[in-house]
């Protein structure tokens, strides 16, 4: 699978730029597709570093901390194609619709943002079609290429925002209308290590207006899928990543196994 990026094109992503998408296995036939929205924390040049502080693009509000080492060694494990995405949330969250606020987040965790203050429409239609758009045709190149019964994104979260409840969950898996996978990831997780605290719909939900693969994506082509929220505590060695991409890809597996 070829995708163009056509930089002569850009406006906003130049040659020092990484192009927005990297794929893994781009031609393999797996039933399975893999998507990591948040696995990068570049930024163009152009904006400058959207004037944040030295250090707040390494932290959860920058990106999935570990999403990307954790998602490569599930689609190794599966021998799946991954799309990623390498720009940092903060520029544009690929998982949000465009019309969303927090599609280019003026705050994130209170941390003001503020290169994203004041934009022009124009400014917004840059970062949309030069970051957003050639992701998202990704996933239609990803869904085109061949067959797949199944579509899993990977994400991870912080276990406390600034000033909230510290959340309890080690992973969370989110659905909304495929409930029975949601469960059967859990429930292939909880059986192998009966000590991790996961939930269902936590600690996150999906719906129209704060999501983007679910309702564009996935439920319209009556996949099996869910959005997989690991916590970054969990991801933070080598030892650990390796452990969460196994429960993982025994999960898909086992759920694919029956699809």
């Amino acid at each position: 699978m070829e995708l163009g990026f056509d930089m002569a094109r850009q406006t906003l992503i130049t040659n020092g730029d990484p192009a927005p998408v990297e794929w893994v296995n781009p031609d393999s036939n797996s039933p399975v597709l893999l998507l990591c929205e948040h696995a990068g924390q570049a930024i163009p040049a152009q904006l400058g570093g959207l004037g944040l502080q030295e250090g707040a693009v390494d932290k959860h509000i920058g990106w999935d901390i570990g999403a990307e080492p954790l998602s490569r060694r599930v689609a190794e494990k599966l021998s799946a194609p991954l799309i990623l995405q390498r720009y940092s949330r903060l520029v544009v969250d690929c998982n949000r619709p465009p019309e969303a606020e927090g599609f280019i987040p003026p705050i994130s965790d209170q941390c003001v943002i503020p290169g994203n203050q004041h934009l022009e429409a124009q400014e917004r239609l840059d970062r949309k079609r030069e970051i957003f758009d050639p992701l998202d045709a990704a996933i239609r190149e990803g869904f085109d290429y061949s067959p797949r019964k199944a579509a899993f994104s990977i994400h991870t979260y912080t276990r406390q925002m600034q000033g909230g409840t510290r959340r309890k969950w080690d992973a969370g898996f989110l659905c909304r209308r495929d409930l029975a996978a949601a469960e059967a990831l859990m429930g292939s997780l909880s059986r192998r290590h009966p000590d991790l605290t996961m939930e269902v719909n936590q600690p996150y939900q999906i719906d129209d207006t704060s999501d983007w693969f679910i309702p564009v994506h996935a439920e319209p082509r009556g996949l099996r899928h869910t959005l997989i929220e690991v916590c970054n505590d969990q991801v933070q060695t080598e030892t650990q990543i390796e452990l969460w991409a196994k429960m993982i890809a025994d999960a898909i597996q086992d759920l694919v196994a029956v699809a």
